[in-house]
């Protein structure tokens, strides 16, 4: 049996000259593990947590690393190989440069990267589309025609189709209907346990991550400041300032926990 991929910041401090925006944030992410969430604020350091897990922000302190090795200089192969088993999805990923590429176009070009991969599974285009909740007429759907929260499906539909070992999901759902979020979730949940493919949500959606991840860590002056269940964090008696202020903001979220 393949040794599952392990994607780790380890006492990770990082930023842009002269701010350090992370300071000494601890992850570890294996293929098969269950979803993890990385909730807090603006400004709390998300996207450059999301940058430096990538490759594209070179730490100050501490280290990244795919399998032992630095994901900001890994050499060409393993770099290929640190694509195929990672991929990452913003709310912004699906870039249109070709008007006349379609929906089906674009998930056969993921799926073909997974077969070369030897990553393929049996997941048709069909499948996909109806995993992300669109119908199987989107298949021949210019990109260009889509709307912001249908480009995000596909994005995620894409994502999938490559069968990554692990997912990191940086506000995937923010033009997606509020009220078909629980379901899309719900949806991405049991196709990607089946695929076992690892996830880490990174988003503002308190509802989004407490479906999806049975642990949450909340990010608040560049660290990890509390870990555990989302609903238990956010109704507990004991919070840190950070925790009670998301709960503030989101009265109909905490209500829903208790």
């Amino acid at each position: 049996m393949a040794t599952p991929a392990v994607l780790r910041a380890d006492d990770l401090w990082a930023g842009y000259p002269g701010a350090s925006v992370l300071r000494g944030v601890t992850l570890e992410v294996r293929g098969g593990d269950a979803p993890v969430g990385v909730v807090g604020p603006s400004g709390a350091g998300k996207t450059t947590l999301v940058r430096a897990l990538q490759g594209r922000l070179r730490p100050s302190r501490g280290s990244v690393t795919f399998d032992g090795r630095p994901v900001h200089r890994l050499p060409r192969r393993e770099n290929k190989a640190f694509k195929a088993a990672v991929r990452f999805t913003s709310q912004d990923s699906l870039t249109v440069t070709d008007p006349r590429l379609t929906v089906a176009r674009s998930l056969g070009v993921a799926l073909g990267e997974a077969r070369k991969a030897g990553r393929s599974h049996g997941t048709s285009m069909n499948d996909l589309l109806e995993t992300v909740g669109l119908a199987p007429h989107f298949a021949a759907r210019r990109l260009v025609t889509l709307s912001g929260g249908e480009k995000q499906r596909v994005a995620l539909a894409s994502a999938i189709a490559t069968r990554p070992e692990i997912l990191v999901l940086d506000e995937p759902l923010t033009a997606v209907d509020p009220q078909a979020r629980a379901d899309l979730a719900r949806r991405l949940a049991t196709v990607l346990g089946e695929l076992g493919t690892a996830v880490v949500l990174v988003s503002h959606d308190l509802e989004l991550v407490e479906r999806t991840c049975p642990q949450v860590h909340v990010l608040a002056e560049g660290t990890f400041v509390a870990t555990g269940r989302l609903g238990e964090l956010l109704t507990a008696a004991e919070q840190h300032p950070t925790v009670r202020e998301l709960a503030q903001a989101a009265p109909l979220a905490v209500q829903r926990f208790r």
